[in-house]
């Protein structure tokens, strides 16, 4: 009962914020409604004078139920079809993810950018946009500022993407035939879902293919998606490590992120229902679930950042994007070339 007394009212304003925004980003996917809820809160948070009561439920929205989102992001996963079908883009993948987190790396170096943000941009860019930022920060322990800022980069590059691909890929010379080599192209150089559709989508109607470019991107951005596991667990062990060359007691309770053994585990429950002869489509309201707690979210996260700050550090991280959103394109149109897709 303290519990809700203590979180409801900034748990409410969160919600009050996301509702319209959700409804907006289904009716303006090439944005998304993560992106119209940080902008929303940032704007909102700079109208309220007092936010002591509301800051409690506040943080909870932020940190708590984002791992709530990932969570029910594995009922979306099902490991048979996703391992099946994207061993083809599994090299692609890797060779992809290995760019953009070497690139973030290097550049965290040279620029002296921030390490956390440095590291979100780059599991931004290479896995899966929003739904990775939210795994990793908590691993991380990044603060709300540092994923908005994160989030920010990754949709403007998302954007340009769902609206310069399909050309660019008329350009390059992609099959107008097939939507195979384009439908790879898009599930790994673009990295959120939605904008990974939108560019999908684009092509599919621009070469009368009904759905199978999108049908074959989305699948490989799932594939993409899975590498959140590694990638968190690897962080998490990171810390653990580096506390102990510090002499700091380590509380794996804190270090280690559990939630991506819930998400783990939400994924194996709907391979096996899948293969039971359980319909997808009882899974498909966990999955708006989820994507809708990743907008309740990000309408925390915007209501605790400071704008002012967010566009004066803003230039660094921007270039860190570009050049990661640009070395993954690069990286994924040598590979399938080398692999004989295009």
């Amino acid at each position: 009962m303290q519990f809700i007394k203590k979180n409801y009212r900034g748990f409410l304003l969160c919600l009050i914020i996301a509702i319209p925004c959700w409804l907006l980003g289904q009716a303006f996917p090439i944005v998304g409604g993560p992106v119209f809820a940080i902008l929303a809160g940032m704007i909102i948070t700079l109208l309220i004078k007092d936010k002591s009561s509301y800051q409690s439920g506040i943080t909870f929205t932020s940190k708590k139920i984002l791992q709530y989102a990932v969570i029910l992001l594995g009922f979306g996963m099902n490991l048979s079809v996703v391992l099946q079908t994207g061993k083809q883009s599994l090299p692609i993948i890797l060779a992809t993810i290995s760019t953009s987190l070497i690139l973030s790396w290097i550049l965290h170096k040279i620029m002296h950018i921030p390490g956390k943000i440095s590291t979100l941009i780059g599991v931004g860019s290479s896995i899966c946009g929003g739904s990775a930022i939210a795994a990793t920060a908590p691993v991380i322990e990044a603060n709300d500022e540092e994923v908005a800022q994160s989030i920010s980069v990754i949709f403007l590059f998302n954007m340009i993407a769902a609206l310069f691909f399909p050309t660019l890929g008329t350009i390059l010379g992609f099959s107008k035939h097939s939507g195979e080599a384009f439908g790879i192209f898009a599930g790994t150089a673009i990295n959120d879902t939605s904008s990974v559709t939108a560019a999908a989508s684009t092509w599919d109607s621009m070469y009368h293919l009904h759905s199978a470019t999108l049908d074959k991107a989305v699948t490989v951005k799932l594939t993409r998606t899975l590498a959140i596991i590694p990638i968190t667990l690897g962080l998490s062990l990171f810390k653990v490590k580096q506390a102990k060359g510090d002499n700091q007691k380590v509380d794996l309770k804190k270090i280690f992120p559990f939630f991506i053994l819930y998400f783990i585990l939400a994924s194996l429950m709907t391979t096996i229902a899948i293969n039971m002869g359980v319909s997808p489509d009882f899974f498909t309201p966990l999955k708006s679930l989820s994507k809708f707690f990743i907008v309740l979210a990000m309408a925390a996260i915007g209501l605790n950042t400071n704008v002012v700050k967010l566009i004066k550090n803003g230039g660094k991280p921007i270039l860190l994007g570009f050049i990661c959103w640009v070395g993954i394109t690069i990286v994924s149109l040598c590979m399938q070339h080398i692999l004989g897709i295009w």
